[in-house]
């Protein structure tokens, strides 16, 4: 009877993993609804839709992103992490801060069971952001990651016992633990895998290897210091310690002369072949001469850790494992994909040592699910404005917004010089530049009286309060700087 059980389990949590499909992502901000619509609720042969019309960011080049020998695996047709709606309703979850209900379906569906993974505890006195449904994504179909108690011994007895492989080990600081890449060679589904994981004690947390997306929409003189009530001639993050997670970047551009202070390949066996996009996200933070960033004199410690604009769950911990051991004060993660326990565990640690997150909220549409990591609590999401203050509008929605700033048509360096840029992703950039100038003016000053100075006085946008589009408003850091704690 136990071992029927335990199959019954595992079948729930199969199908419960591997029945969303993704949805299409685009970086297009302009789009129509109807557009957007066709990406959100078609697949690329609906009757409906366009067969070229998903919104492809790598340039139509296949196998873009892929690498061999079991590295990493990079699908290049991902364009999205973000599943259709459920049939049924959702594992019922508390409502968003301001009041906003879960969505659920029609009543009499089952709801899917939860997958087989750890709680994450809040930490208190910080702004909770629970999403409306339970949000999965696209993950790489043949792995798994596990954070294992015991050493290499145990890591291979779990190999041999469950028909695995293990791909790569180490012991991840934020996490706490020996975190284990296990691959799965004979096509297993991954809900089965882990399901059966679950049965071993040594195995504490045990997640699927999720993909993540950078956050850049299509690409003026920077007028974000003016919008943000920063003045260029004053601004200095002089010394600051700045970790940026991104896409390689091209460190011969003038605007990033003297800003790098340390670089990191959290991905070595994949090619580089863009720099674009972490290029613009340093120099909008700390950029130098005619592209000055947010925080002249701020040291970027810059890890690689995307390709074709995708990534994998344990390539991005490593990221942030390395940017913990810097000593960073700050980490700009211009980056969305679904919740994995093991993200927001690193976050809620990074966040314990006193780091302040911030976080792209997304380009995916306004009816898009809540995106990871920024809507972990303790981390600070980024929507992005206009030069009139006006919401991108193809920025993500939800009661885990927490601020705005600009992030549409605005110069940055880039790999090729310079280029007009627009995202969540720059937006979160010039947030993260602000915050560096609030700690070189008071290097004591905590994370949590940082995110409580930018709540309370950013410039209020759309519905009076707090709103789902813009958040508690335009950032105010002059306003910010000046608030007691």
């Amino acid at each position: 009877m136990a071992a029927k059980a335990v199959i019954l389990h595992a079948a729930i949590l199969a199908a419960a993993f591997v029945a969303a499909p993704a949805l299409a992502q685009t970086n297009d901000p302009n789009l129509s609804q109807k557009q957007i619509d066709c990406l959100n609720g078609k697949t690329a042969a609906g009757a409906d839709c366009d067969k070229d019309g998903g919104g492809r960011n790598d340039g139509g080049k296949p196998g873009a992103g892929t690498t061999t020998g079991g590295a990493v695996f990079l699908p290049a047709l991902i364009v999205d992490l973000f599943p259709n709606p459920p049939v049924g309703p959702a594992t019922p979850t508390p409502n968003p801060p301001n009041g906003t209900p879960p969505t659920t379906g029609p009543a009499n569906t089952p709801t899917p069971a939860p997958p087989p993974s750890g709680p994450v505890t809040p930490p208190t006195g910080l702004n909770v952001a629970a999403p409306p449904r339970a949000v999965s994504g696209e993950f790489v179909p043949d792995e798994v990651l596990v954070t294992v108690a015991g050493d290499a011994a145990a890591v291979q007895q779990i190999a041999n016992s469950f028909g695995l492989q293990v791909r790569s080990q180490r012991q991840s600081r934020l996490l706490g633990t020996t975190l284990v890449r296990y691959g799965i060679p004979d096509g297993r589904p991954v809900g089965v895998v882990l399901a059966q994981l679950a049965a071993d004690g040594r195995t504490q947390r045990r997640e699927p290897n999720h993909i993540y997306s950078l956050q850049q929409a299509a690409g003026i003189v920077n007028y974000a210091f003016d919008r943000i009530a920063l003045d260029s001639k004053q601004a200095s993050g002089e010394n600051v310690r700045v970790a940026v997670i991104d896409t390689g970047i091209d460190d011969t551009n003038p605007a990033l002369k003297g800003v790098i202070a340390d670089q990191f390949d959290a991905m070595p066996n994949v090619p580089i072949e863009k720099r674009d996009h972490g290029t613009s996200v340093d120099g909008l933070i700390a950029g130098v001469g005619p592209l000055e960033g947010m925080a002249p004199g701020a040291r970027i410690y810059h890890a690689r850790a995307f390709e074709g604009g995708k990534s994998t769950m344990d390539v991005i911990l490593s990221a942030l494992d390395w940017a913990a051991e810097q000593d960073v004060r700050i980490i700009n993660m211009s980056f969305v994909g679904p919740k994995n326990d093991l993200l927001g565990t690193a976050c809620r640690n990074a966040r314990a040592l006193g780091m302040v997150l911030v976080a792209a909220a997304g380009n995916n549409g306004p009816k898009a699910p809540y995106g990871y990591p920024a809507a972990f609590d303790g981390v600070i999401a980024v929507t992005a404005t206009d030069a009139k203050d006006g919401l991108m509008p193809q920025a993500n929605r939800g009661a885990y917004v927490f601020i705005s700033a600009p992030g549409v048509e605005m110069v940055a360096p880039s790999g090729a010089g310079s280029d007009v840029v627009t995202g969540t992703s720059f937006a979160a950039a010039i947030v993260s530049g602000a915050i560096a100038n609030l700690i070189h003016a008071a290097p004591d000053r905590s994370a949590d009286d940082i995110e409580k100075a930018l709540a309370a006085t950013a410039k209020d946008l759309g519905p009076k309060g707090r709103d789902n589009d813009f958040g508690y408003g335009l950032l105010d850091i002059k306003a910010a700087g000046a608030a007691k704690e």
